[in-house]
């Protein structure tokens, strides 16, 4: 068995989803568990829907979910035929899902609500390229992925409750192979036991797919992409960024680690537990070799670049100008855990902290608001954090110039550097 994920770029138009027909019809009579992302920008005009509502602007939110319905639906009726009306049906279904909070006033956390409401974009994107593939002759069983992922209630980062979920992919998904050779379902998303939806964090839906890859004992796992494989660099942002053919856990790990976006950070470890072997491939070529991710060693890597924008250093100063030692810094994490909220970079020194975040404005308020009671708190925003793997200083100078460093730490083989 293979466990194929699709991202939101592949399934964004109507000529990209008819180019999955072609990738499956190579791995005809293969057992594959297929996760599928929402199309596109989805999940991003969700947020604002999320926003809308929790700002209380009931018809700003009605009015982008609407535009986000005609948009599915227009897909659907290019897609689809004689399987048109059943995917309308379960379409609406799950629009009433989000329509019917819409109604409603906010009463609990945005958190919550951003999960009840982003979710569904999965869901869209699921129901509707299940039904095509049928329509191709290519036949296939669609599950919700929230009636076999159980989560605890800590929404927008939701952790798995993996007996449970073991025990729900042993006795409900291992069995639909029976019947046929596709299971396609969903990514990023699950549910607590009260039933109420859970997402696993941005990019989630990679880390879905290992779950099932680790549960199911594939024999690999395969993240199909807009892109050759894993590059060196963010092509987006580096033009000369170039494809890395080979790269084991470890590296993979350190480079979500410091926030490269190809991989999700939670994806590694389920597979590594198992020596399953990841592929990262194009789905605008399905010939090209692509990346794979493995246990083995690789030797003589090219200088990895990742940079993260929209950073927050928020600086911490002792009251009484104390050492902070230990215990401010364990104060210092007891506070970001709490608030849910992860270090990109940490620096101690004598009487200070300082602590680089994603600006993530509610949660960089509370962070400094509950950290005043311990310390005197600045915080310094727009910055960029940029973070080299094997680094060099011809590189190290190229991508720094014109750039003010405000923090950096440095070992033999990652340099880190908080730029204004």
């Amino acid at each position: 068995m293979q466990i194929f994920k699709f991202g939101g770029a592949s399934v964004n138009s109507v000529e990209r989803i008819q180019q999955l027909v072609s990738i499956l019809r190579h791995y005809e009579g293969e057992q594959l568990l297929i996760v599928v992302s929402a199309m596109g920008k989805t999940t991003n005009a969700l947020e604002k829907v999320a926003e809308a509502f929790f700002s209380g602007n009931k018809e700003e939110s009605l009015e982008l979910f609407r535009q986000i319905k005609e948009s599915h639906l227009t897909t659907a009726k290019y897609l689809l035929v004689q399987n048109y009306l059943a995917a309308e049906a379960q379409l609406k279904d799950f629009f009433t899902e989000v329509e019917w909070l819409l109604h409603d006033k906010p009463v609990r956390n945005y958190d919550y609500y951003y999960d009840q409401i982003v979710c569904v974009g999965e869901l869209l994107s699921t129901s509707i390229v299940s039904a095509y593939l049928a329509e191709s002759g290519i036949d296939n069983q669609w599950i919700d992925v929230r009636d076999v992922f159980r989560t605890d209630s800590d929404f927008r980062d939701a952790s798995i409750d993996w007996p449970f979920t073991q025990q729900r992919v042993t006795d409900e998904v291992l069995p639909l192979f029976k019947d046929g050779n596709i299971v396609l379902t969903q990514g990023f998303i699950g549910s607590t036991s009260d039933n109420e939806s859970t997402t696993l964090g941005r990019e989630g839906s990679d880390y879905t797919a290992a779950v099932f890859a680790n549960m199911l004992n594939a024999e690999s796992q395969t993240i199909w992409k807009d892109v050759e494989g894993v590059m060196n660099a963010d092509p987006k942002l580096f033009p000369e960024a170039t494809i890395l053919r080979e790269l084991n856990y470890d590296e993979v790990i350190e480079m979500a680690y410091y926030g490269a976006q190809v991989i999700h950070p939670k994806t590694i470890k389920p597979l590594q537990n198992k020596s399953i072997p990841l592929y990262v491939k194009c789905f605008l070529d399905a010939s090209l070799p692509g990346t794979v991710i493995h246990n083995n060693s690789v030797k003589g890597l090219p200088p990895i670049i990742v940079l993260k924008q929209a950073q927050v250093l928020v600086h911490l100063h002792s009251k009484d100008f104390s050492f902070v030692g230990e215990t401010g810094v364990e104060q210092l994490y007891r506070l970001m855990d709490t608030i849910r909220i992860k270090p990109n970079l940490l620096q101690i020194g004598a009487v200070s902290l300082q602590v680089c975040l994603d600006d993530r404005p509610d949660k960089v308020e509370k962070l400094a608001l509950a950290a005043s009671d311990l310390f005197d708190v600045a915080v310094e925003k727009g910055l960029t954090l940029l973070t080299i793997r094997h680094y060099n200083a011809e590189v190290l100078a190229k991508h720094t110039a014109g750039k003010q460093e405000v923090l950096r730490q440095q070992t033999r083989e990652t340099i880190q550097m908080l730029l204004r």
